[in-house]
């Protein structure tokens, strides 16, 4: 290479630093290069030619719309995939609660029952919902929503927003989702306010729910309804939980005896909803995610891009 071809590349080079890197100007460059601005301009049009800068348009909606033909095709279940490339993980979870929330009210039509789980990613999608004149809607907790710590669950404040939204009165199933003894759990199903809510749940024709995982920091591990040893066996054992009853990787019950402490909807009534709607959003999720799907638990399914892709690829 010449010395002036060199001195050439050199310029180009940092002119191209400058202002794809630095977000300068090509005035701001010229002043601070003591250059023409025409020159600067000359000088990314090398770089562009000479392959130092190479410029690459990503379709985001193309990749989005590519990924939920896949996953539809991968599980059978209708996807959407939440655009999300670049965004921090608190900015993700906003968008696909805002996501789940247009698509529940796209769907909701006047009688019907949603049900509905708890947690982060719910409650997203309560506080995206718009408020909504939809005649007969009823809202009704389909878990246990009392736990024995100062722990956040949004179990409360995930009704009160969905309620809020459809205008109607929250049934709310107070109590702890997981007893510690059968007997006292099965006391409390026959009172006949539970049996209310309980039934309110079977009948519901959307429900609208996430996963949990079986990691140290799992919301549900921090709630005080196990004990040390249940955690240890979970961990080994199960992938996740879907309504706080826990599965395999096959999407089965990991725990049958810890599955009948439980209260709220059973994974068979979940199967029969019209609407399933599983929202999902951070790669920590697609483990449980395969799972709940491989168990045929949703049919729908709302979950952002970069989960999108590990849920594809995980096998």
């Amino acid at each position: 290479m010449s010395e002036s071809r060199q001195v050439r590349f050199e310029h180009g080079l940092q002119v191209a630093k400058l202002y794809y890197e630095q977000n300068m100007s090509q005035s701001q460059i010229a002043k601070a290069m003591s250059i023409s601005r025409p020159t600067v301009s000359r000088l990314l049009q090398f770089a562009r030619d000479q392959g130092i800068v190479r410029i690459q348009i990503n379709d985001l909606l193309m990749d989005v719309s590519t990924l939920e033909a896949q996953l539809r095709s991968k599980y059978q279940i209708d996807v959407h995939v939440v655009p999300t490339r670049g965004l921090a993980v608190k900015e993700r979870l906003s968008v696909v609660g805002q996501a789940a929330a247009q698509y529940l009210e796209s769907i909701t039509k006047p009688q019907d029952i949603i049900g509905i789980g708890w947690g982060k990613t719910i409650y997203s999608v309560g506080s995206h919902l718009s408020e909504m004149a939809v005649p007969g809607v009823m809202v009704v907790q389909m878990k246990g929503g009392v736990s024995y710590s100062e722990q956040p669950t949004y179990a409360f404040e995930s009704i009160n927003a969905f309620a809020h939204a459809f205008q109607t009165y929250p049934q709310y199933l107070p109590l702890p989702v997981i007893f510690d003894n059968l007997q006292t759990k099965q006391l409390v199903e026959q009172e006949r306010h539970i049996q209310q809510v309980t039934e309110l749940s079977k009948e519901a024709n959307i429900a609208v729910f996430s996963v949990g995982t079986v990691r140290d920091n799992a919301m549900i591990f921090q709630l005080g309804y196990l004990k040390k040893a249940e955690i240890t066996y979970l961990k080994k054992h199960a992938v996740g939980d879907i309504f706080s009853r826990f599965i395999d990787k096959d999407g089965q019950i990991a725990d049958e005896t810890l599955n009948e402490r439980t209260i709220g909807i059973s994974l068979p009534d979940l199967k029969t909803k019209a609407h399933a709607i599983l929202v999902v959003c951070g790669d920590e999720k697609v483990t449980s995610t395969d799972a709940a799907l491989k168990g045929g638990y949703a049919n729908c399914l709302v979950i952002d891009q970069h989960a999108a892709q590990k849920l594809l690829d995980y096998d």
